[in-house]
């Protein structure tokens, strides 16, 4: 059998979607997933996307990290995925039900509310999540330290510093994303506030490394330094990839808007990747 796929990306954060409600689809596995996002022998990508039928909503999304980890949200795969139904979609995920909505600027999901028990995000053991006690040495002199927790479908530790360009996340993220006071792991945020109304952001995803938008890291970022008092409640987040707005509402969801786009179709069989039925 073939399977096809859609190549798409939201801010260069990218996807190989797996429609199931068009085509039947052999078990995704983490082997399968892995093999699949690998960017030599496979088709290459951040996240492998699944599409399935849902009694609850426009359809179900299923969502594998590069590594082959299933995790519970991505907020540029939701957009992408928005895009792709072509209308407004209510969109089943593990951490919940998300809303896509096609606007002039591209796709608004409702990502729902944050959440900040340090058993939420999760830790290890119960500390201050909007000012954890703990840092990691960057060199002799200095140490990113006191991160703010979130979680907003997948847990977040987010660094504000004065040049986020300046830290070597690439040797840091790891380290950060292993560290035992993250029982299941986490994505590892440095932010620069540039004013009021824009936050600079670069992000190591768990599962994934560095990449150029994360935009339940946007979705974090902004959330923690709107709590620290740093921002208003919407934001322009820039990544390397490009801007994301985001506003955290008086009714407490966080509405992240941006744009998403289709860079190729293909298919491939199964059985090439150790997948086959």
């Amino acid at each position: 059998m073939r399977v096809s796929f859609v190549k798409m990306h939201g801010l260069g954060n990218d996807f190989v979607v797996l429609d199931g409600r068009a085509q039947s689809l052999p078990p995704i596995t983490a082997t399968l997933a892995a093999a699949l996002a690998n960017r030599h022998t496979g088709i290459g990508c951040d996240q492998l996307i699944v599409l399935e039928p849902s009694s609850v909503a426009t359809f179900r999304m299923r969502i594998f990290n590069a590594d082959g980890g299933e995790v519970s949200a991505c907020g540029n795969a939701t957009r992408a995925v928005g895009l792709l139904h072509g209308g407004p979609a209510t969109i089943e995920t593990a951490a919940g039900l998300l809303t896509a909505t096609p606007t002039d600027s591209g796709i608004t999901v409702d990502m729902g509310a944050p959440h900040f028990g340090w058993d939420a995000i999760p830790l290890a053991y119960g500390m201050d999540t909007l000012s954890l006690p703990v840092g990691w040495p960057i060199d002799e002199d200095h140490a990113l330290e006191n991160p703010v927790a979130v979680n907003v479908g997948n847990p977040h530790a987010i660094f504000f510093v004065a040049d986020a360009d300046a830290v070597p996340l690439d040797r840091l993220g790891p380290i950060i994303e292993h560290d035992p006071l993250f029982p299941e792991r986490v994505n590892v945020n440095v932010a620069t506030v540039a004013s009021r109304h824009h936050i600079a952001l670069r992000v190591w995803e768990r599962g994934a490394g560095l990449t150029l938008a994360c935009g339940t890291g946007a979705c974090a970022t902004a959330v923690a330094a709107m709590r620290r008092g740093l921002t208003e409640r919407k934001v322009t987040v820039t990544l390397p990839g490009g801007d994301l707005i985001i506003e955290w509402t008086a009714q407490g969801t966080i509405l992240m808007t941006g744009p998403a786009a289709i860079s190729f179709t293909g298919s491939f069989d199964p059985a090439d990747f150790g997948g086959g039925l």
